[in-house]
């Protein structure tokens, strides 16, 4: 079983983020009380261990200590295959490091870096400078973090093809286990979305998301990263177990507010309200949606064309039946013929990829409704 908690404290909001947060540091302590209750009513009825742990939000790396080492005792951490924090690199020092490397599960650490160049980062509202993130990056590896997942986003506002490239090539200096990279998405609500309608900055165009894409695949490709899904590369061995369990149709369990979870049938959520979770002590607080064979299917078909294993026809007939098979297989031919698929060695379909940044126009004739 894969467990995710949602850690929904943030020093401040980035202009780009849509995922729940609040700066309401004074609730900490009543969501982790929250968060161990609601543990309490989710793992009763487990029938299998927790085998990888991730915290993210938020930011987690805000938590206090003594907080974060409670909620860690009320959890499962004896049978790990890994343990991630997501973290600031304003939060890290060598206290931070010491900590999680010594008191805590956490041997992987994902931070979120974005840029190396300060006028980027200011733009969208990050905190640190490119100085602080290299300094955070050292920081781990003297603490004894030897399995780093390092995020960036191109598409900046400001952002250019060689900026892009001078990002790339620092990050890639430090050689983290593992990159995230993100084209940025200008999500209703932010304050990004905001500037962007007042014109006060400009989105990146399909063509220079495109050449930025083409440099980010070609520059980790040469320094030894495998292109595992459509936004993450990872040294040989370094792939992200936890993260891909959501592309693999795994059952996982997710706490705290504005958090989901999916058993391998139903998927549910805890509406994003800390006030409201704190108040129902993490209990009876989630909201289960019922999913037809369609709405899984197409769940299963837009995460597994996102990756390099692609999707084969035997586990979508295993799962959906052999109408759902033949449906699949011939949606494919126009699309092999065309290149924008190809078939594996193993049978799977696999979208190529150069294809990925523009594979949600390949994966619509899949879809079933």
């Amino acid at each position: 079983m894969k467990l995710y908690v949602h850690i929904p404290f943030c020093h401040a909001k980035c202009a780009y983020c849509d995922f729940y947060s609040t700066p309401r540091r004074e609730w900490m302590e009543a969501f982790v009380d929250a968060a161990i209750g609601e543990w309490g009513e989710r793992s009763a009825g487990l029938s299998e261990p927790v085998d990888t742990l991730y915290f993210g939000g938020g930011t987690p790396s805000s938590l206090p200590a003594e907080l974060l080492r409670r909620l860690l005792e009320a959890l499962q951490t004896e049978n790990l295959r890994e343990a991630t924090i997501e973290a600031n690199p304003e939060d890290v020092t060598d206290d931070w490091v010491r900590f999680i490397s010594g008191e805590t599960p956490f041997r992987r650490v994902s931070m979120g870096v974005q840029s190396f160049c300060d006028d980027e980062l200011v733009t969208v509202g990050r905190r640190h400078s490119a100085a602080r993130a290299a300094e955070a990056i050292d920081c781990l590896r003297r603490g004894g973090i030897d399995n780093l997942s390092c995020d960036l986003i191109y598409g900046l506002p400001g952002q250019t093809a060689g900026s892009w490239r001078r990002s790339l090539e620092r990050l890639i200096s430090f050689r983290p286990e593992h990159i995230s990279a993100y084209l940025l998405s200008y999500e209703a609500g932010t304050r990004l979305d905001a500037m962007r309608r007042k014109g006060t900055v400009t989105e990146a165009d399909d063509d220079m998301a495109e050449a930025m894409y083409e440099a980010l695949c070609d520059m980790t490709r040469m320094a030894g990263y495998v292109h595992y899904e459509i936004s993450n590369f990872a040294l040989p061995g370094c792939e992200a177990v936890h993260n891909s369990a959501y592309w693999d149709n795994s059952p996982y369990i997710g706490l705290g507010p504005g958090a989901h979870s999916f058993d391998g049938f139903r998927r549910s959520f805890n509406p994003s309200s800390l006030k409201d979770y704190i108040a129902s002590g993490g209990r009876g607080f989630g909201i289960t949606e019922e999913e037809s064979t369609d709405s899984r299917f197409n769940d299963l078909l837009i995460t597994r064309l996102r990756t390099r294993h692609g999707l084969h026809p035997d586990e979508v007939e295993r799962l959906f039946g052999r109408s759902v098979r033949d449906f699949f297989t011939a949606t494919a031919i126009p699309l092999i013929s065309a290149g924008d698929l190809e078939i594996s060695p193993s049978g799977a379909y696999v979208i190529p990829e150069s294809c990925w940044l523009t594979s949600n126009s390949i994966l619509l004739p899949f879809i079933r409704v």
